[in-house]
This record gives structure tokens, sequence and C-alpha cells, in this order.
């Protein structure tokens, strides 16, 4: 008398399934366009920036030293940084490609 009956729902729930699953699927989409999509475009134009560094130019390491490339290895490159001084860095660590000319005091 306390307990109801229990009744079974109808099947075709597989639609109903697939509206659960739209907010997560849209959630995603937006999480790739806005995030994911831009660093991976940013990471491959500074991969190409590295492997087109060559002896003359002018860059910024990811410590803040500025220098101009005077030998250019395959994993390191020496920087100039004054007159006479020269400093050897990973290719990695160069963040930023200057315009020629930047740097006038070397």
């Amino acid at each position: 008398m306390f307990i109801s009956n229990a009744y079974a729902q109808a099947a075709g729930g597989a639609q109903e399934q697939l509206l659960g699953f739209l907010p997560i699927i849209l959630m995603f989409a937006v999480l790739y366009f806005l995030m994911i999509r831009p660093q991976m475009k940013r990471a491959k134009e500074q991969k190409s920036m590295i492997d087109a560094l060559a002896k003359g130019d002018e860059v910024v390491s990811a410590g803040g030293i500025v220098g101009r490339i005077t030998k250019v290895g395959e994993t390191y490159i020496t920087l100039e940084v004054s007159q006479g001084v020269e400093m050897q860095v990973q290719k990695s660590a160069i963040q930023t490609l200057l315009p020629k000319g930047t740097i006038k005091a070397i």
C-alpha cells in the first residue's frame, strides 16, 4: 500500500543521450578554437623563426639578452653582446628576432 508501482521508461533514449553530450562537445570546440589552435600556431611560428636564424641577425634571448648572431651551430648560437664579448646560448632560448639595425652600439 505504501510502495508505489515502478514502471520502465519507454525505449528511444539514444537521441536524448546525444543531446546530453552536445554541451560537452560544444565546450571542447570552443576550447580548441580559443586556446589550443592559437598556441599550436604560435609554436609553429617560433620553430620556423629558430630554424631560419642566420649570422648577422639581431635577437633577444629568453633572459632578455640582446645581441647579434656571429656563429650558428646545430643546437647553439654565439651572440655578440658587446664589442669583443661573445656568449653561447641555446637556439631554443631565442625569443624574438629584431629588425636589422636595431642594435647600434655593437
